[in-house]
């Protein structure tokens, strides 16, 4: 048995030690906003905060997520009011198919907390990675000077 603290709700599910925790949240629990993009870690579309940290889900093994706190994107909100990072992104229109939204808002949303004024470069360092086939990427920049200076 393995026991995942994700959104502040304990779960224990009889899953394989090295099941990818992305596939833990999507299948076992059902929470399928964090989503399967390239399974090996290099698109960003499964990111999901661990301990305030972003993290790429389709690589970790669920084993090495017991204990820690895992934060997905339907957790973000807290008591329905949406965030600041949630906030700029509608107000910047950042998504277009919206499948990548996800994780470059969990992506953004660490940046905030360990830098709550980022620069140019901690933009980029943090958002490296992050892929979207649509090309927002300068809206999701917008957003993200938005979501600091509001926060």
């Amino acid at each position: 048995m393995i026991t995942l603290k994700i959104n502040g709700q304990q779960h224990s599910l009889d899953v394989e030690a090295e099941m990818p925790l992305l596939w833990a949240i999507r299948n076992e629990i059902g929470l399928t906003g964090t989503k399967y993009g390239c399974g090996i870690a290099q698109c960003g579309a499964c990111t999901v905060l661990m301990d305030g940290k972003a993290v790429r889900s389709c690589s970790l093994p669920v084993s090495s997520a017991q204990g820690k706190n895992i934060t997905t994107i339907e957790g973000l909100a807290e008591g329905g009011t949406l965030t600041k990072v949630q906030q700029a992104w509608i107000a910047e229109d950042v998504p277009q198919c919206g499948y990548c939204q996800s994780g470059q808002i969990m992506s953004a949303a660490a940046l905030l907390i360990r830098t709550p004024n980022p620069d140019e470069s901690d933009i980029d360092a943090a958002m490296a990675g992050n892929i979207c086939r649509c090309g927002t990427y300068v809206r999701i920049r917008r957003a993200i000077k938005r979501a600091a200076k509001n926060v």
